[in-house]
């Protein structure tokens, strides 16, 4: 045998004890080290795409504008912010924070436009989604089409869905207009100008569009429960609603949690809907003051969208660690 062939042997069989070296350390892991093992080129590929640009947006924050004027200032621009010497950059009369808690400075403040947005926003959208999930839990005749109708807003892109508001609330043509200025709602002049009426719009638009959303997810949770539950409480003589206080609503609560927590998110960073239906001078969300900022002052606009982020992730926060409390 040649010494060529004696070498090639080794170094085979030491690739191949290496390999069964990996297989009998991956074996001997526990169940949490194995899962977290195989979530790991997840937790790359979102550091790759998420992280990332997030460590970036810090980064061109602390320069006083990273592509005209690349001075570096630090902390100076979030100083700023939160002191008001940033709101001149900020379109029309738009504040980050309001100057008073007067119902007309909350309105112009982007920071509490954005959160009675996501508060009202999810808060109506979770108890119409848990509404119709209900109602398509249910077995009837025509339940395949109910689901389809339900379905049909979800689908409708932002623009579209903008048009259609627009149309509808126009203070011309629009017939809900006169409806809802004769209740006191909105203004009958001027809507799409009126910061109030715009921001109502806004909110019914979403609410309208992303019920559909809430409901699926809501429905898969229906679902799953063992529907044995139900036939042992029709037998103890629980009503409807104690059936739905100790059995439905419990089990289906996590996956409300879940529900919740995505549109959140999603309602945090509202734009298009804004963007499609009024003005970001009307009705101010954090993401129209990023965008509005993008071409002026990237230094502003990436404390913005910084300081988004870490609202966004507070909150995400609080609504997993009550999930955790719970038991969930």
């Amino acid at each position: 045998m040649s010494a060529d062939t004696v070498s090639e042997g080794r170094r085979e069989g030491g690739r191949t004890s290496a390999f069964s070296g990996v297989v009998r350390w991956v074996e001997n892991l526990g169940e949490t080290a194995f899962a977290y093992l195989l979530l790991t080129p997840v937790f790359v590929l979102l550091g790759a795409i998420a992280f990332y640009p997030l460590l970036r947006t810090l980064e061109l924050s602390m320069y006083s504008d990273p592509y005209v004027d690349p001075q570096f200032i630090g902390l100076d621009n979030y100083v700023a912010l939160f002191e008001g010497n940033l709101n001149g950059f900020l379109p029309g009369t738009t504040t980050f924070l309001p100057d008073s808690l007067s119902f007309a400075d909350v309105l112009r403040s982007s920071l509490m436009v954005t959160l009675v947005f996501t508060v009202v926003t999810v808060l109506f959208e979770t108890l119409i989604g848990l509404g119709q999930a209900l109602v398509l839990d249910q077995e009837f005749r025509g339940r395949r089409w109910v689901r389809v109708a339900i379905i049909i807003p979800w689908a409708v892109p932002i623009v579209i869905q903008g048009m259609i508001f627009l149309l509808m609330f126009h203070p011309q043509i629009g017939f809900a207009t006169p409806f809802l200025a004769d209740l006191g709602i909105i203004t009958g002049q001027n809507t799409l100008n009126d910061p109030w009426s715009s921001l109502f719009i806004v909110m019914l638009a979403d609410i309208w569009k992303t019920s559909a959303f809430m409901a699926l997810l809501i429905l898969a949770g229906l679902q799953s429960i063992d529907r044995s539950l139900y036939d042992v409480a029709k037998v103890s003589g629980a009503s409807k609603w104690q059936q739905f206080k100790l059995i439905t609503f419990p089990l289906v609560l996590p996956t409300i949690g879940v529900a919740i927590l995505f549109r959140t998110v999603a309602a945090m960073r509202v734009y298009g809907i804004i963007d499609t239906t009024s003005k970001c001078e009307i009705v101010p969300s954090l993401s129209c003051m990023v965008v509005a900022n993008l071409g002026l002052n990237t230094g502003v606009a990436a404390v913005i969208a910084f300081v988004t982020a870490i609202i966004i992730a507070a909150v995400v926060s609080v609504i997993i660690y009550q999930q955790y409390r719970e038991g969930f």
